[in-house]
């Protein structure tokens, strides 16, 4: 308890991150509907958001070391509430893309600073509790982060001072904390080959997280808008498809730690694929439809990642760990990019149930393609514990790490053929 008292004041710095640059990307779909944007311009500005956040999480390491953790969390908060301020000086949409580039730096170059704050104060004694509170703060400000839409008016200037203002606020708990800074560690290295080397499923099961997640999240609101939600609706849509997410993982992490994770991959997947067909199904409900096939989207996709990424560790040595979560992360955010900007024209050219029917595409391929990839013959170094892991920043790795601690295959399940 006192160790989670002494991080109290990372774990507030984290809230007011998610409600400030989580809180953005609906007040900007609904603000770009009410300045006239199309919906493909619209779509851009999640994709940049997404470019903006691989561009922090290289950046950020690199900062650290020469600059030190205090000051590099200042950089980039100071860049996230500049891009937010900015939006209420200009109406054009290409330069809103280039102020999100702004706020996707602000998350990667914030969270990665926290992360390896937090590592640096934990044993193992106390990582187990440290992380898993770190993580139930971390998607419960996400959630909030999208009931804010419902008091913000949109195209508003308080309204983005607001969110600025939250941001800024993320700056006193850190300033503020008496934990030691710590010393700077060498970086993780993004070596993208490497998770390709170890599993070309978990490559692809990434991929096609970040594509569902990125292409939901920053799309979601069009498609919420387009079926005649209001905007305090739009926040419980999306709100409603983070706690799906969040419902879901203990299951997730039963099944995947029982039986094999290729299969688990295909059963979400195939989850995933049936949400899909009930969303505009559910739509004539009304509301309530909408919210439920919202929160049954998000227990389908939400634990797509986790899964994949302890797949991906079962063939990693241990001193790889660290190096395979960023390259993880890396594939996810090649799908997190593309997928808003894509969503967004397939919803302007086909209507607004088409979101679906791409989301669902992307699912069918994976399907295919952990089917061919279990007739590989490779088995797994070793068992690893399923964890929930955060798409954050390439220091996730090392802070989740030595809690993945690999079992030899024994003569269950395990000792099949991987891929």
């Amino acid at each position: 308890m006192r160790l989670l008292i002494a991080l109290a004041a990372l774990y507030l710095s984290v809230v007011m991150l998610q409600l400030s640059t989580g809180g953005v990307a609906p007040l900007d779909v609904l603000s770009g509907f009410a300045l006239g944007f199309s919906t493909s311009e619209i779509g851009l500005l999640g994709s940049s958001h997404f470019i903006g956040f691989f561009i922090g999480c290289w950046w950020a390491p690199r900062l650290i070391g020469r600059v030190g953790h205090s000051r590099t969390f200042s950089v980039f908060t100071v860049a996230g509430a500049m891009g937010l301020l900015a939006h209420t000086m200009t109406d054009d949409p290409l330069i809103w893309a280039v102020l999100r580039v702004a706020s996707g730096m602000c998350v990667a170059g914030c969270y990665s600073v926290i992360e390896a704050w937090l590592n640096a104060n934990l044993t193992n004694e106390n990582r187990g509790r440290a992380t898993g509170t770190y993580r139930v703060v971390d998607m419960g400000a996400s959630m909030c982060a999208q009931l804010v839409i419902g008091v913000l008016e949109p195209a508003s200037y308080i309204s983005y001072n607001i969110l600025a203002l939250v941001c800024c606020a993320a700056l006193l708990p850190l300033a503020l904390t008496r934990l030691q800074q710590p010393e700077t560690t060498q970086s993780s290295r993004l070596r993208p080959a490497l998770a390709y080397r170890r599993s070309p499923l978990a490559v692809a099961a990434v991929i096609v997280a970040g594509l569902t997640s990125a292409a939901f999240r920053m799309v979601g609101p069009i498609y919420g808008t387009e079926v005649g939600l209001g905007a305090e609706d739009i926040g419980l849509f999306l709100a409603a498809f983070v706690l799906g997410g969040a419902l879901a993982q203990y299951p997730a992490g039963w099944l995947a730690d029982k039986y094999d994770r290729r299969w688990v991959l295909v059963g979400f997947s195939f989850a995933a694929i049936l949400a899909s067909i009930a969303m505009p199904l559910l739509q004539e409900a009304g509301r309530s439809g909408v919210f439920l096939s919202a929160c049954l989207f998000g227990i389908a996709t939400f634990p797509i990642y986790s899964v994949a990424a302890a797949h991906a560790h079962d063939f990693a040595e241990d001193h790889e760990r660290a190096e395979l979560s960023a390259s993880l992360l890396f594939y996810f955010a090649v799908g997190a990019i593309a997928s808003p900007l894509l969503g967004a024209q397939i919803v302007s050219t086909f209507g607004p149930s088409a979101l679906f029917v791409f989301l669902a595409s992307g699912h069918v391929v994976l399907i295919a393609f952990s089917l061919q990839r279990m007739l590989s013959p490779r088995v797994a170094r070793g068992r690893t514990n399923y964890i929930y892991t955060p798409r954050t920043t390439f220091q996730i790795g090392r802070l989740l790490s030595d809690r993945r601690t690999a079992h030899r295959p024994d003569d269950n399940a395990q000792d099949k053929p991987d891929t």
